[in-house]
């Protein structure tokens, strides 16, 4: 028996019925805006490698908020740029630091504001790594140790929260930070306070705009010990569970463009809201191919967006996401 050929319908014709079918959609309330703050006043310096993003004082802050609320944008992640480092990163849960300051000050301009406040102790350390430091007298190598390493975690982010931080994003990668960050917290009596933890973070060379942002290159070696290969997925299905298991409320996948394959994943194989961080590199690129006239800039990065939703993403981190917010609002 034959069957007549089924002629579909061009249903995307046009915009508005594109609109009604579309399966995919993005929205300024699903994005979270990346914010450097520093020390000094009047600061307010391009990032070189990072155009249209910023070192911002906390005097510069009012201006900026003001701008995210315009184009509907609810969520930061924040991220500190001290002016002092040591072997014990101890600026980094220092109530009187730099984020911590930043943290009182956005609720005092902006109470409604969601802030994330990233829990990493590398840009705060003098050797740039995310934790302590041991020297073996016997194999001459200096490696981070993974339990004192946790004990800073745990101070910065129980200090943050106490600040006013919405979140608390670690980001270090050592095992078992989510119980031991979570236990910290319970016991400061901070139960409330949501985890987002950078479950599934890459050791990869799409970091390097943001190191130059953050100031936090590490001065010797790599990361390679603590952060994962770039080959490994089901690896990532292994740190999710571990998290999830030990109380993350949401999850994330770091870098995003080169890792769709294992957003995917995660989303089939868990129920907890996913969060993908389109990374400096990422942004990067883009914006050099624009500015050479080599690409649509709105296009690819709205494109790129939808991709990441598409994946899986729920949430994304992006550094496009005021410019992604004022082409979404004109259509």
């Amino acid at each position: 028996m034959s069957f007549p050929r089924v002629r579909h319908r061009r249903l995307r014709s046009t915009a508005a019925m594109r609109g009604l079918v579309r399966e995919t959609r993005l929205s300024p309330e699903q994005f979270i805006y990346p914010i450097f703050v520093t020390t000094g006043e009047n600061v307010k310096e391009e990032i070189p490698s990072m155009p249209g993003v910023f070192h911002q004082s906390l005097d510069r802050l009012e201006d900026e908020l003001q701008e995210l609320r315009e184009l509907g944008l609810r969520s930061i992640l924040l991220f500190g740029v001290p002016d002092a480092k040591d072997e014990a990163a101890s600026s980094a849960y220092d109530d009187d630091g730099i984020v911590q300051r930043a943290i009182r000050r956005i609720k005092q301009l902006d109470n409604e504001l969601l802030i994330v406040a990233d829990t990493c102790v590398c840009q705060y350390t003098s050797h740039g790594h995310c934790g302590i430091v041991e020297h073996h007298p016997h194999t001459k190598r200096a490696e981070v140790a993974n339990d004192p390493s946790l004990e800073l975690h745990i101070k910065t982010a129980v200090s943050q929260a106490k600040a006013g931080a919405d979140m608390i994003a670690p980001s270090n990668m050592m095992d078992g930070f989510v119980s031991a960050i979570r236990a910290g917290l319970d016991d400061a009596g901070l139960d409330h306070v949501p985890i987002m933890s950078y479950t599934v973070k890459y050791a990869s060379a799409y970091y390097g705009p943001f190191r130059d942002a953050a100031h936090s290159a590490p001065q010797f070696g790599d990361r390679k010990t603590y952060q994962m290969d770039p080959a490994n997925a089901r690896e990532a299905l292994r740190e999710a569970e571990s998290d999830v298991v030990e109380g993350a409320d949401i999850l994330m996948v770091k870098p995003a463009l080169a890792y769709l394959d294992v957003i995917r994943a995660l989303r089939e194989q868990f129920e907890l809201p996913l969060a993908a961080y389109n990374v400096s590199a990422e942004y990067s690129m883009v914006k050099a191919a624009a500015r050479n006239g080599w690409v649509d800039e709105r296009s690819v990065v709205l494109e790129t967006l939808t991709g990441m939703k598409r994946a899986g993403a729920d949430i994304l981190i992006t550094y496009h996401a005021k410019d992604a917010a004022r082409w979404l609002r004109e259509g």
